[in-house]
C-alpha cells in the first residue's frame, strides 16, 4: 500500500478508550480467540479497566467462551451498552444476531457491522479495548487500519509453517498500514505430557524465526493445554477463573509487557 493511499486515513479513536489493541493471526484455527480473551483478563487482574470487542462477523466466538446469552439494551436510543461479564464490558455481532443465524454478507455489510461495534457503543472509560480479530486480512482488517485509531497489534500463531505463511502476510499488511506490531505470540508452541518432557506437535521455533526475519519480539510461549481449551468451553476464561495456573502467570507476563509498551 503506497503512501498516498495512507494519507487518506481517517484514523478516529473509538470513543470511551483510551488504548486500542488487536489480536490478530491472518490464520484461523491457532488459538487466536481464548489469547485474546485471556490477554483481557490479565490486563484486569493488573489493574486495568478493560473491555473486549469480538470483531469476528462471520464467526463470533465471544459469547460462546464467556457464556452470554442476553441480548446489549441502547442507551437513548442512539447507543449500544455493551454487556458486562467478571467486570469486563463485552460486545460481539454474535450478541445481537441468533446464535445460529449464518452471516452472509458482502463487504459493505461487514464494514458497516464493524463501524456499529465501533462507534455507536458506548465503551465507559477503558484502559484497554482488546479486539478479537477475524483471519485474513480483508474487509474488517481494512477498516480498522484506515478508518480507526488501533494503538497497537499483536499477532498469534502456531509454529507451523503453514500458519505462518499468513502470519507474515498480516505482519506486511499491519507495517504498510502504520500499526504498531507489540509482538508476536507463540501459542500451541508445545505439549507437556506427564512424563514432564514437552513435545513440539507443531514444530519448534518458527514462530521465534519469524519474529527475528521481521525485527518483531516474541512476548510469550503458550502450551498446548486441556486445561485451557476446557476453560474457553465452559465461559470461564483461564486467567480469571485460575490466575494461579501456570499458563495464567504466562499470560500476566504477556499482559506486564503490554502495560509497559503504553506507559
Amino acid at each position: 500500500m503506497s503512501e498516498k493511499i495512507t494519507k487518506k486515513f481517517t484514523n478516529k479513536p473509538i470513543p470511551g478508550v483510551k488504548n486500542t489493541l488487536i489480536v490478530s493471526s491472518a490464520k484461523g484455527g491457532v488459538g487466536k480467540s481464548t489469547v485474546a480473551v485471556n490477554i483481557a483478563f490479565a490486563l484486569q487482574k493488573l489493574g486495568s479497566k478493560v473491555g473486549i470487542l469480538d470483531a469476528d462477523v462471520f464467526g463470533p466466538s465471544l459469547p460462546k467462551m464467556l457464556n452470554l446469552k442476553d441480548k446489549p439494551k441502547t442507551e437513548d436510543q442512539k447507543k449500544i451498552v455493551p454487556l458486562e461479564k467478571y467486570n469486563t464490558q463485552v460486545m460481539s455481532i454474535g450478541l445481537l444476531v441468533d446464535e445460529t443465524a449464518p452471516m452472509i454478507w458482502r463487504g459493505p455489510m461487514v464494514i458497516s457491522a464493524i463501524k456499529t461495534l465501533t462507534e455507536k457503543v458506548s465503551w465507559k472509560n477503558l484502559d484497554f479495548l482488546v479486539i478479537d480479530m477475524p483471519p485474513g486480512t480483508g474487509d474488517t482488517q481494512l477498516t480498522f487500519a484506515q478508518d480507526i485509531k488501533v494503538d497497537g497489534a499483536i499477532i498469534v500463531s502456531t509454529p507451523q509453517d503453514i500458519a505462518l505463511l499468513d502470519v507474515k502476510r498480516g505482519i506486511q499488511m499491519f507495517e504498510k498500514t502504520g500499526i504498531k506490531i507489540l509482538g508476536l505470540i507463540n501459542n500451541m508452541s508445545f505439549f507437556k505430557g506427564d512424563d514432564g518432557k514437552k513435545y513440539y506437535i507443531f514444530g519448534e521455533g518458527g514462530v521465534e524465526k519469524t519474529a527475528k526475519e521481521f525485527n518483531k519480539k516474541v512476548l510469550g510461549n503458550l502450551p498446548l493445554s486441556t486445561d485451557l481449551r476446557i476453560s474457553a468451553d465452559s465461559g470461564e476464561p483461564l486467567s480469571f477463573k485460575n490466575p494461579e495456573h501456570e499458563i495464567s502467570k504466562e499470560f500476566k507476563e504477556i499482559a506486564k509487557k503490554i502495560i509497559d509498551f503504553f506507559n
